[in-house]
């Protein structure tokens, strides 16, 4: 009885720490526009081979964050919500990228990823 206890718990724990499925199942154009933003950056920021691969996955991730947000919120709202989501993913990004890379990435992303603009 003990082992089944034990083993159901591991088991509830470990599903508590896995990652967010929901963020994991971006579309196959999603998917290119993530590798066509990142194939942007690759020479601006000097990426490695690893990071490369960890911002692709970063950026295909905050893509389907931002379609949501798009799909559900309108106007300013939407803008705020946005900008918000861009200052989260510039954070996550500092765990990726160098120090130098990241001042540069801050400066280019204006450029390469531009904000939508709300109407009046």
């Amino acid at each position: 009885m003990k082992k089944i206890l034990t083993l159901l718990l591991l088991v509830v724990s470990l599903s508590a720490f896995s990652q967010d499925t929901y963020l994991q199942t971006g579309s196959e154009d999603l998917q290119e526009k993530a590798k066509a933003i990142t194939d942007k950056y690759v020479d601006v920021l000097g990426l490695r081979a690893e990071q490369e691969l960890l911002f692709r996955k970063k950026v295909e991730e905050y893509l389907v964050r931002e379609e949501k947000i798009k799909a559900t919120n309108k106007g300013e709202d939407m803008l705020n919500k946005m900008v918000a989501l861009r200052q989260n993913e510039a954070a996550e990004m500092g765990d990726i990228l160098t120090r130098l890379q990241l001042q540069k990435y801050k400066e280019v992303r204006p450029e390469i990823q531009p904000l939508a603009r709300v109407k009046q």
